[in-house]
């Protein structure tokens, strides 16, 4: 009977590399862009020049959305968050001013709505559901820096993802940290402090917030 590798593994007691390691090195592969280790949450330097024109391109843009802020330039409007984010749903609307680093990192559903103020910092991916709203000025920070104070003097940066369910209501002056998710159908009361996933269903508030109960 002809022995398979699996067999000879066993037997030697030593896993065998991959069919891919036989022929690359690790220092043959290509390394990530920043761009790609931004979106990935890993460690990158927000000095690079992609990085820098994409976020120009972006403050362009937010000009632009802010400038046109009467119902009879809402296609313009509409247009322009068309092109900054990287989905937009149907009939979404924001109240100027709005501000985001990339923009491209951004999905918002159908009749989304954010009241005036609202900041994104999409560094990694902010993803929003159907019939969302915003109170004024809520803060979704998808962006963080190291807490080692070695790494942070490196000039280093990192982030981790934001996601927001459908039928959501964010009560004004809300910030969101890192990382969280909230389920379908919450409520965040205004001046809320998110740093720790919500779940769906459910009216939460405070600093730091917190579930009160369920819907």
């Amino acid at each position: 009977m002809k022995k398979t590798g699996s067999d000879r593994t066993e037997k030697s007691g030593q896993k065998q590399p991959s069919y891919a390691h036989r022929f690359f090195r690790k220092s043959d592969l290509p390394e990530k862009s920043n761009r790609e280790k931004m979106v990935a949450g890993e460690f990158y330097s927000a000095l690079d020049r992609e990085l820098i024109l994409l976020r120009w391109r972006a403050q362009r843009l937010c000009r632009k959305i802010n400038r046109f802020s009467t119902m009879p330039f809402y296609p313009l409007k509409k247009y322009y968050l068309k092109k900054l984010f990287g989905r937009c749903g149907t009939d979404a609307y924001i109240e100027p001013p709005f501000h985001c680093d990339y923009g491209f990192n951004i999905s918002v559903g159908d009749y989304f709505y954010a009241n005036t103020g609202c900041v994104f910092l999409d560094v990694t991916p902010i993803t929003v559901g159907d019939h969302v709203m915003l109170g004024p000025h809520v803060q979704l920070y998808a962006a963080t820096h190291p807490l080692s104070p070695e790494i942070r003097l490196t000039g280093q940066e990192c982030g981790a993802p934001i996601t927001i369910g459908n039928n959501v209501w964010i009560g004004g002056n809300t910030v969101i940290q890192p990382g969280v998710t909230i389920g379908d159908n919450t409520v965040i009361g205004a001046g809320s402090v998110v740093t720790k996933d919500i779940p769906a269903n459910a009216v939460a508030y405070g600093n730091p917030c917190r579930v009160r109960k369920t819907l």
